[in-house]
């Protein structure tokens, strides 16, 4: 697991990167374009086992040829992290030895939050908003990181 800075140094040019908002169930996931100006959700796993997980997590990248991975950390609003932020922290240390040493985290509070307004705004249906949820959080966190990416690269 890579410190923001670091991640960003070792990341391709041209390359996507991979956005993932960890649940204990439902792993969202979004996909940045090869220039990483634009985060899209992907696509939402459903977690049988971490085998499973890792096999859809490694065609992914295969098939977008993705160089890196930015995990959402569920850090408390108060600045602490509490057992989701550990998950997170498990599932990004388990992703470096599996599949990429190109792994960083990145705060995710109110990711959710802002992935579930944005539908409202967007005048998205109830129904479609939850089942949606996941992979736009993902979004959401992959975009901030792009915009982060953009900032130290201009």
């Amino acid at each position: 697991m890579l410190d923001i800075d670091v991640f960003i140094e070792k990341i391709r040019k041209k390359s996507r990167l991979i956005g993932i908002d960890p649940g204990r169930k439902r792993i969202g996931i979004a996909i940045s374009d090869e220039n990483k100006i634009v985060a899209t959700p992907y696509t939402t796993i459903i977690k049988e086992n971490y085998s499973y997980l890792i096999s859809q997590i490694i065609k992914i990248i295969e098939e977008n040829k993705v160089d890196g991975i930015v995990i959402g950390n569920p850090i408390n609003m108060d600045g602490s992290e509490g057992p989701s932020s550990q998950s997170a922290k498990d599932l990004a240390k388990n992703l470096s030895k599996d599949v990429t040493k190109n792994i960083t985290l990145w705060d995710e509070r109110l990711s959710s939050q802002g992935a579930f307004n944005l539908s409202n705004e967007l005048a998205v249906n109830s129904s479609k908003k939850v089942k949606k949820l996941d992979e736009n959080s993902a979004q959401f966190i992959l975009q901030g990181v792009l915009d982060y990416y953009h900032k130290k690269n201009t």
